[in-house]
């Protein structure tokens, strides 16, 4: 077994290895960025080396920096994680040219899985089916649009290289393939240098189900069964279980098998996935399935897998690098109860879905039993962005679906985020999603579902915003009462003024007062009613909300209710704090992000919903479009600017009627 590890990566993934590492008895040397260098990662660590800038183009994706790190740390393996540097053939060789072991496969292996049309080309010549589509080497926009219709629509256009849904658009429509195609090859070159792209038949309910293979260099492959991946937004996944429900024992052995032929066919060793597209119209069935891809690293999903087998996969990958035999046999892996697991992001489902970034005001997570949570950050920590929004992956693990369900739903309602918005409240409704808990649904599940989820804008939350309003006022009135006590203890002398009484006393009956307040940026009012030792807030009526956690600030006071964050601070008369008012045609940055493109000029005439530029955020594109007809009056920032959340873009004058 190795003596020290070098994890070449961040966040919840470099803790999870962290953690088996140290359990291990290995030393564990962390790489961090300048970003990052008061992570939760880098504190596990028994070592840590700066290795660059925030940007991971310049950090965490410098395979010579990582390099020269484990070389002064004398460490004797690399741990890739996932992401990043993970399924690079050029690292995984040069870690080995250095002399140091990589916790991965071959790189010939990952070169034949690496790019989506070699590796369908290979599937075919094992027996394995692949879906129908183009994966020649064309790559002009017009040739491929000519195989797309010959394909038949819809059609999805998908990235060569990498996955995890970048480069890849759905295309229903043949006028609409160009505009797809060009953001495809876009994110493509961005995420992977890589522009190239196959186009595939889009199966129009599909499930997406993996199987976890594992190979040793003696010759053995087995599989550890099946991971559900089809509750997905934007080809990211947002839910997995395990097993996939209507999975039967002879689909999940000839689906296993088709697995182990492929993992075999490219001579891989180690953890990885065999992702399958299944019809999931009538139920899974027998020859319903065709291969996707591979993914030669461990998945962010694989804790689904531990939970269900009760085998820790990175133990797994030390002991495979080291040159051991697999422990287990095909006929040994074990299949117990069901695991789901919800990944928990710094993101606005009701503003689709935007990143949102900031401090972790407050962070934390409940336990109990079959309950796990992997983690990179704590409260405190920033949510940059530099990187994927990942605040935590939370898995339940019961003996039936309904329970795990259960405990996941639970566990989520009471997860504690405040700061960055994120996505608890919607995860906990998908959990209860009754098509979801029948076993009713295929990939476009969230999509055709998003407003009964709550992913759609709710409004304001008039009792967190009351509650919000009550603990400010509270707050204050124990600011004043303590500037009192210390005055009066400056003068030496006691304090018995009765016109500085908190109870709220006065002659005429209770005192009432009115409080201008910003709900999540928005204007409102408190009606604020004090009698005896009583304080009654309410927001239009509404009383403040009982079953709501309360996190205050030096300036604001965030309000959880139902997974949803509602922000509530004082409203400052003198300044105009409640938005654009009249000028709806400011369009503003959504999210902090890199302005990819400007897409019209000052002077430009514009209609609604016509596309005026692209942001970059979180290795993600977001386009920004006109709310309205009128003329580009202003455009505030320039091609590559980085820009907050927030910030004013563009300004447009309203047509004349």
């Amino acid at each position: 077994m190795f003596k020290t590890v070098l994890i070449a990566n961040r966040g919840e993934i470099a803790c999870r290895i962290i953690r088996t590492a140290k359990r291990l008895g290995l030393r564990t040397v962390a790489v961090y960025s300048e970003a990052d260098s008061a992570a939760l990662h880098v504190k596990l660590a028994d070592e840590a080396h700066l290795i660059g800038p925030a940007a991971a183009a310049q950090s965490y994706l410098v395979a010579d920096k990582i390099i020269a790190a484990a070389k002064q740390a004398r460490a004797d393996c690399i741990h890739p994680g996932y992401g990043f540097l993970s399924e690079n053939a050029a690292f995984a060789q040069s870690v080995a040219d250095a002399g140091i072991a990589f916790i991965g496969p071959p790189p010939s292996a990952m070169l034949a899985m690496g790019l989506k049309d070699r590796a369908k080309a290979l599937m075919e010549k094992a027996g394995v089916p692949v879906v129908p589509g183009y994966h020649g080497e064309r790559q002009e926009a017009k040739f491929l649009k000519e195989k797309a219709y010959e394909i038949g629509y819809p059609v999805l256009i998908k990235a060569v290289a990498g996955g995890g849904g970048k480069g890849m658009r759905r295309v229903d429509k043949h006028a609409d393939f160009d505009t797809a195609l060009e953001g495809a090859q876009r994110e493509a070159q961005s995420a992977f240098g890589d522009a190239r792209v196959l186009i595939e038949k889009y199966i129009t309910a599909p499930r997406h189900i993996e199987m976890q293979v594992f190979a040793d260099t003696h010759g053995n492959a087995i599989h550890l069964n099946e991971r559900d991946c089809s509750l997905q937004r934007r080809h990211q996944k947002v839910i997995e279980e395990a097993p996939a429900p209507g999975m039967s024992a002879a689909l999940r052995a000839e689906m296993g098998n088709a697995a182990v032929a492929a993992a075999k066919a490219c001579g891989y060793v180690g953890a990885g996935t065999i992702e399958f597209i299944a019809d999931g119209a009538g139920g899974l069935k027998s020859g319903g399935f065709w291969f996707m891809e591979m993914n030669t690293r461990l998945q962010v999903e694989h804790p689904v897998t531990e939970a269900v087998t009760g085998v820790d996969l990175v133990e797994w990958q030390f002991q495979i690098a080291a040159g051991d035999r697999l422990p287990l046999k095909q006929d040994q892996v074990p299949l117990n109860g069901h695991a789901v697991e919800a990944r928990l992001y710094a993101e606005d489902p009701e503003r689709s879905f935007l990143p949102s970034t900031g401090k972790l005001i407050a962070l934390k997570f409940p336990d109990g039993e079959g309950l796990r949570v992997d983690t990179g950050v704590s409260a405190g920590d920033e949510v940059t962005p530099f990187y994927d929004p990942m605040i935590a992956k939370v898995i339940a693990h019961g003996k039936t679906r309904e329970q795990a369900l259960g405990v996941l739903a639970n566990a989520l309602d009471n997860t504690i985020v405040a700061g960055p918005r994120s996505n608890a409240g919607f995860l906990a409704a998908l959990c209860r999603a009754p098509q979801f808990r029948q076993g009713q649904f295929d990939t476009g599940f969230i999509d055709a579902n998003l407003e009964a989820l709550g992913a759609t804008p709710q409004g304001l939350d008039k009792a967190a915003a009351a509650l919000g309003a009550r603990e400010l006022l509270t707050r204050e009135r124990c600011r004043i009462s303590d500037q009192i006590e210390r005055d009066a203890d400056a003068a030496r002398s006691p304090h018995t003024s009765p016109w500085d009484a908190d109870d709220g006393f006065q002659l005429s009956g209770p005192r009432r007062q009115i409080v201008p307040i910003l709900a999540d940026g928005e204007k409102a009012t408190a009606q604020v009613i004090q009698e005896a030792r009583t304080t009654t807030v309410t927001i239009d009526g509404v009383a403040a909300a009982a079953d709501a956690v309360a996190v205050a600030t030096s300036d604001a006071v965030y309000v959880l209710r139902c997974g949803r964050q509602t922000k509530v601070a004082f409203r400052d008369l003198s300044l105009d704090e409640g938005g654009d008012g009249s000028s709806g045609g400011t369009v503003r940055a959504p999210m902090h992000g890199k302005v990819l493109a400007l897409l019209v000029e000052e002077g430009a005439a514009v209609t609604r919903g016509q596309r005026l530029a692209i942001i970059e955020a979180m290795k993600m594109e977001h386009t920004l479009v006109a709310p309205l007809d009128g003329t580009v009056s202003e455009i505030a920032v320039a091609k590559d600017d980085q820009v907050a959340e927030g910030a004013k873009m563009i300004v447009i004058v309203a047509k004349e009627q």
